[in-house]
């Protein structure tokens, strides 16, 4: 059974036969929900306030690789699901297309294909193939595309080198205007309270330090260090500059995301701007490009995190 959940800014498609989960949204715009120095959006936001947006401007479509998750992140919703294996070619190649269908779109700007929804990507190969292949055809409806890995590099994961290396070599073989984004979630870099966050099953600091100078340099836009941030995490400077190189990296800070699972495991939400404030003027001070993202509330009420929609459903028949 498919079930179509319309958002604020798109919809969420739940398919409970083939255990999949994706969604297309559009995107309120740079200047109003990012504050971002290095690129002029200077802004001071407090909040992201909800406006109507056009998918034709920039579609973004976030697709799960993973029916349900292999990982056990203590503030993602989506191990209550289980693991019920990689999404195949085909099925990863539906989530795209549809996603694309659903929003109605004949002629855009941009699109943008996240892998970043259900399951860890790093996982799947198929996932590179789905990239190249959507990417020599995107196009004929799309100015520039932009697909993007999200990837808590997890610590069991042999082949995670080599999909990464892969990953950035599609960059300098895409022939597509936009190029890949590789995005590394690492939310503090308190060792004890990232291996926490993480339930132990990432990386350490050292070695994604380590991982990430093996990698080739980015072709176009830099790499990005994700910090779903709460009030109490560590963005110390000095620690950012032992292990990565800001010629490669950028950073990102944004509130993590209100699921159940962060609120039973204490992993406060903070909207409060000086909380991020906090870490990004010494970040910018030391010579970080930083990027201060903030989402508005109707996102989190519209289940738009990993795979609540269909444990909704999956609720619901119980």
């Amino acid at each position: 059974m498919r079930t179509i959940t319309q958002t604020h800014t798109g919809m969420i498609v739940s398919d409970t036969d083939l255990n999949l989960e994706y969604l297309y949204v559009g995107d309120y715009g740079k200047e109003n929900n990012i504050k971002a120095d290095f690129l002029g959006y200077t802004k001071r936001i407090e909040k992201d306030v909800h406006k109507p947006v056009d998918v034709a401007d920039k579609l973004v479509v976030t697709v799960s690789t993973q029916k349900g998750c292999l990982e056990s992140c203590k503030f993602c919703d989506c191990p209550k699901f289980g693991f019920k294996g990689n999404v195949p070619y085909f099925e990863l190649m539906s989530e795209i297309v549809n996603g694309i269908a659903f929003s109605k779109i004949t002629q855009g700007e941009r699109l943008n294909v996240h892998f970043a929804r259900m399951g860890e990507p790093t996982w799947n190969p198929n996932v590179i193939k789905v990239a190249r292949d959507i990417g020599n055809i995107s196009n004929n409806w799309f100015k520039e595309y932009h697909p993007v890995v999200s990837t808590m590099l997890p610590n069991n994961n042999k082949k995670l080198e080599a999909f990464l290396q892969d990953w950035c070599a599609l960059g300098y073989d895409a022939k597509w205007n936009g190029g890949i984004g590789l995005q590394f979630s690492i939310n503090t870099l308190d060792e004890a309270d990232r291996n926490d966050m993480f339930n132990n099953q990432s990386l350490s600091l050292q070695e994604i330090s380590d991982l990430a100078k093996r990698l080739p340099p980015p072709a176009g836009r830099k790499y990005t260090l994700n910090f779903a941030a709460t009030g109490k995490c560590n963005l110390d400077p000095a620690l950012m500059d032992k292990y990565f190189d800001k010629d490669r990296f950028i950073v990102k800070i944004t509130p993590i995301h209100a699921t159940e699972a962060a609120a039973v495991n204490n992993f406060t939400t903070e909207f409060d701007f000086d909380v991020y404030d906090k870490f990004e003027k010494p970040l910018v001070d030391a010579g970080w490009q930083v990027i201060v993202f903030i989402p508005s509330h109707e996102e989190d009420a519209d289940r738009i995190t990993c795979g609540n929609s269909l444990i909704a459903l999956e609720a619901e028949k119980k």
